[in-house]
């Protein structure tokens, strides 16, 4: 069982609880596979043969995962959890006093958990740094020269008084590390491997530095309110919902998805991450936000951001580009695309010159 013991699981299996104080589980028990509601640890069985299971894909022949909050058996998937959907607090002060607790314990623990010190990947958003002001370990970052995430990387590593490590990408490692990562994740579609990428890189280094673990501030965004389609809402064509607070649960949904992405990501180039901001303790407090504490004007994850109080201004009011927008990295691959004869005019000439690298 991966991220918990077999009796908090069995626990939360006989109370269908979705939360009972973890950062996720998937594995098998009781002769059947679980994954928890916010997939947070991915798991794969043979698509026919369900017993044969795996955490990593390419173990298998046909993999098939196992969806978030579901048990998996021979006669097929169950749900046995889904998300809570609690009033929202009323009280202002109190909802950012229990966010600021439920952050900063989950950091901590979190670092407690290990001997050694925990890297963070570090991008000078709010999200890394926390993990940043909370943990020992060493930061690092990645993009092309003169990327936004480099750059602001720096400038809140100085305001935290630390120090930051640069991993600089060339175009050399986006031709190597595509088809490795399109064999770890299954995926090959643009968009998931403009954001693996960057955490690809930046974990292969932080292996080769001798550390097999690596804090990740992946979930803020979706918990908090990050999204410029959550916060446009119900005027963005992007979401379902009429009210932030509902597409925010929209966007909590597609949680699964992108961790697998990510997960998977993040172990082939050698680590295992720490997400601390996806412990249930986070997760519980943040779904009970009202639309206002997530977005407010132009400002967004507002509760986290007063919640922080512990970070310079400068580093807490910041905003932060998407990770393929501000280390470059989507504009390279386009780049390398059209050199290679994959022009924009074509139908999704990235996604086939991704295709091309893997052949």
């Amino acid at each position: 069982m991966q991220g918990a013991d077999c009796a908090t699981v069995r626990h939360a299996l006989d109370t269908r609880n979705p939360l009972v104080g973890t950062r996720g589980f998937a594995g098998e028990l009781d002769g059947a596979l679980v994954r928890d509601v916010l997939g947070r640890y991915p798991l794969f069985s043979e698509a026919d043969a369900p017993a044969v299971s795996s955490p990593d894909p390419t173990d298998l022949r046909d993999p098939n995962p196992v969806p978030a909050g579901h048990r998996r058996d021979e006669n097929g998937d169950t749900r046995v959890w889904t998300l809570p959907n609690p009033d929202p607090y009323a009280d202002r002060e109190r909802a950012v006093r229990e966010v600021r607790a439920a952050v900063t314990e989950s950091v901590d623990d979190a670092g407690d958990e290990v001997d050694s010190e925990v890297p963070v990947a570090f991008s000078g958003g709010i999200d890394s740094a926390i993990l940043a002001a909370r943990l020992d370990g060493p930061l690092y970052v990645g993009g092309f020269e003169d990327s936004h995430d480099v750059e602001a990387a720096r400038s809140a590593a100085e305001a935290l008084d630390r120090e930051v490590h640069v991993v600089e990408f060339a175009h050399d490692d986006l031709v190597r590390a595509v088809p490795e990562l399109v064999r770890a994740t299954g995926r090959t579609n643009a968009m998931d491997i403009n954001i693996a990428l960057p955490l690809y890189l930046v974990a292969e280094r932080v292996a080769a530095d001798g550390y097999d673990r690596l804090a990740v501030g992946q979930g803020a965004d979706e918990l908090f309110g990050g999204y410029a389609k959550v916060a446009k809402a119900p005027d963005d064509p992007r979401v379902d919902a009429e009210t932030v607070r509902g597409a925010t649960r929209e966007v909590i949904a597609s949680l699964p998805d992108q961790l697998e992405r990510d997960v998977l990501a993040l172990r082939a180039a050698g680590v295992e991450p720490v997400a601390p901001l996806l412990d249930d303790r986070v997760v519980e407090t943040a779904l009970r936000l009202p639309g206002g504490l997530l977005v407010s004007g132009e400002t967004r994850k507002v509760a986290l951001r007063e919640a922080a109080d512990f970070l310079p201004d400068e580093v807490r009011e910041r905003d932060k580009k998407a990770v393929q927008y501000g280390t470059l990295v989507s504009r390279e691959l386009d780049r390398l695309a059209r050199q290679a004869g994959f022009k924009r005019r074509m139908d999704d000439h990235v996604g086939q010159y991704i295709d091309s690298l893997c052949e």
